[in-house]
């Protein structure tokens, strides 16, 4: 029974919590590996674009909420999720047409464009602030436990339960239908074959009569798009700060580095990697060893490698490591 309650806490802060984090971040770095491997710069402002599609949905929630809109059991904000999606993709595109397309037209070096998405980075969390706030926000207004960790304890007789969030089996939900999505699109669209052959060899794939402006203007609208959800499903999930996107550029960046820069794939198994990695590191072993040691070898410390305030610190010790030992990452080769 004791080895029971040892997974239980498991699977209540590492498991689900992990499987949470990873599908945001996975998110997040399919984003990032998308305009890298098409558009072929990092976007720095990537972060602050989910930012934007987040502030985007609560308002449109608070503007529901006031006209009396809900959503059953289920976030209200999930209603208005098509709206910041469209809001979030027009500005993707006014960034592309006022800034990101000057550099490509010049055919600029990636370094420039990465310092240009900097610039858009900034901008664009000042527009947020100025918007919104730099003020938390809760917009979860749906039923919050699925089942909680008491209906566990109650059902099993263990001292020890998990739970599940609503939030929680959304994100990972709609995280999968969405990757699946997007890999299913392109590998098994004209559109997304093109954006492929556009990735791999942009001068053939113009000679053979690809059009570079419809190729960049989809990637523009999977990127906000995929920002706009994981910005959304995390603010759901926890609570909308919106400095803590910026915050969240190295862990994402760190799972698109370490699954292979370029590879969706590897981004989407990256992005969970990275998560777990961050709680298993973080997370505070000593009720789990006091069930399955003896009572006399039960320690008394809290048997942490790093306290939560050093979470961040994983994604960058192993971005670190990837970069020494494995630059490509663990999918090697920028493709798509």
């Amino acid at each position: 029974m004791d080895y029971f309650n040892a997974l239980a806490l498991i699977i209540n802060f590492i498991v689900i919590p992990g499987l949470t984090y990873g599908s945001q971040l996975a998110l997040g770095a399919l984003g990032v590996t998308l305009i890298y491997a098409v558009l072929r710069f990092s976007n720095f402002a990537h972060g602050e674009l989910m930012s934007f599609g987040t502030m985007i949905c609560i308002l449109f929630t608070w503007l529901g909420q006031s006209y009396g809109f809900s959503f059953s059991f289920l976030p209200t904000a999930l209603l208005f999720v098509p709206i910041a999606v469209i809001f979030c993709v027009l500005y993707c595109i006014v960034i592309e047409k006022f800034v990101f397309s000057f550099y490509r037209k010049q055919k600029a070096d990636p370094i420039i464009t990465l310092i240009a998405s900097i610039g858009v980075m900034f901008l664009t969390a000042g527009l947020i602030r100025f918007i919104i706030g730099p003020g938390d926000q809760s917009f979860n207004d749906g039923v919050r436990f699925i089942f909680s960790v008491r209906d566990f304890k109650n059902f099993t007789g263990l001292e020890q339960g998990f739970g599940l969030k609503t939030t929680q089996a959304l994100t990972i939900g709609i995280t999968l239908f969405l990757s699946i999505s997007l890999f299913w699109f392109l590998n098994s669209t004209k559109t997304g074959k093109s954006m492929r052959a556009f990735s791999d060899n942009e001068e053939l794939a113009l000679l053979s009569g690809i059009d570079p402006n419809k190729v960049v203007l989809v990637t523009w609208i999977i990127a906000g798009s995929l920002a706009t959800f994981a910005g959304v499903l995390y603010g759901l999930d926890k609570i909308y700060k919106p400095f803590i996107f910026l915050q969240m550029l190295l862990p994402i960046f760190s799972a698109a580095i370490l699954g292979g820069v370029g590879n969706p794939i590897g981004a989407f198994i990256g992005g969970y990697i990275i998560a777990l990695s961050e709680l298993i590191v973080t997370f505070a072993y000593k009720r789990v060893l006091g069930y399955i040691l003896p009572e006399n070898l039960a320690p008394d410390s809290m048997m942490q490698f790093l306290a939560t305030d050093y979470k961040y610190a994983v994604s960058f010790i192993i971005l670190v490591i990837v970069l020494i030992i494995k630059p490509t990452g663990i999918f090697s080769g920028k493709t798509i």
